[in-house]
């Protein structure tokens, strides 16, 4: 009940910012050539569904980012099990983690370019950077809130460190590990078109968006563009959630959310 309440209001929402951008561009309150009409990049977004060139670019987009984000689970997992489990590794390279974690990925770019050339690569590997970060954190906190009773009975029953890790740690810190995939999976897609934008270079969303801003008239393209990345976006985070709640259902997050539904 109270999903589908939530549902309705954000259908709601979402109507209510299509009347605003219509009226306020219908109204000449902004220059049409600024700003379309929601409807006209509605229309659009619909019709770039039919054209297979701007589908190849979508393709390109996503497979930089499930590349990147791939990438960087392999990194951050293993490495945020070995930074929460052995304390002086982690005292060792904190420094270093700090100092790299500030760092923006587009900022990178032109080193990363010049170091891996002009293609998907380097979205890739500015893809992984970012995602590193919020995966990596995530898994040394979980792995910090494990319950330590449990652990303890384990190493009384004698089972070694290995042991406790698998039986314990990992499926104790997953649902943090979930949470920081489904935010690093946002983070991605902005630097993948981010990316795209910036660097110019290969295909994708944001080539076509940046194409299109130097068009005459290319507004109501962009917006299209826009539209599309947020709707990817849209899709992206609601299939991770989706998966979080069916994978962990014992967590006090989705308990809590699964209470209120069932008061309704």
């Amino acid at each position: 009940m109270r999903g589908r309440q939530e549902l309705w209001l954000g259908v709601l929402g979402v109507l209510l910012a299509f009347g605003v951008c219509e009226a306020v561009s219908r109204a000449g309150l902004v220059r049409r050539s600024y700003l379309p009409p929601a409807s006209e990049v509605l229309t659009r977004a619909v019709e770039l569904a039919g054209d297979q060139v701007f589908l190849d670019g979508i393709l390109a987009t996503l497979r930089a980012w499930a590349l990147g984000l791939g990438l960087a689970c392999a990194v951050a997992v293993p490495l945020g099990l070995l930074l929460g489990s052995v304390p002086v590794v982690d005292a060792a390279t904190r420094a270093i983690v700090e100092f790299l974690r500030p760092l923006p990925s587009v900022a990178l770019i032109p080193l990363v370019s010049l170091l891996l050339g002009s293609g998907t690569e380097t979205k890739v590997a500015l893809i992984t950077y970012a995602c590193v970060w919020p995966i990596l954190f995530n898994t040394v906190y979980g792995l910090g809130e494990t319950d330590p009773l449990a652990k303890d009975t384990l190493r009384a029953f004698g089972f070694g460190r290995l042991a406790v890790l698998l039986r314990v740690e990992l499926p104790g810190t997953a649902p943090f590990i979930a949470a920081g995939i489904r935010i690093s999976a946002a983070v991605a897609l902005v630097l993948a078109v981010a990316t795209e934008i910036l660097a110019g270079f290969g295909e994708g969303l944001g080539i076509f968006i940046a194409q299109a801003g130097l068009a005459t008239d290319g507004n109501r393209d962009v917006l299209a563009g826009v539209v599309w990345a947020g709707t990817l976006g849209l899709v992206i985070n609601g299939v991770l959630v989706g998966a979080e709640r069916r994978l962990f259902p014992w967590t006090p997050e989705q308990r809590a959310a699964a209470e209120q539904g069932a008061r309704g």
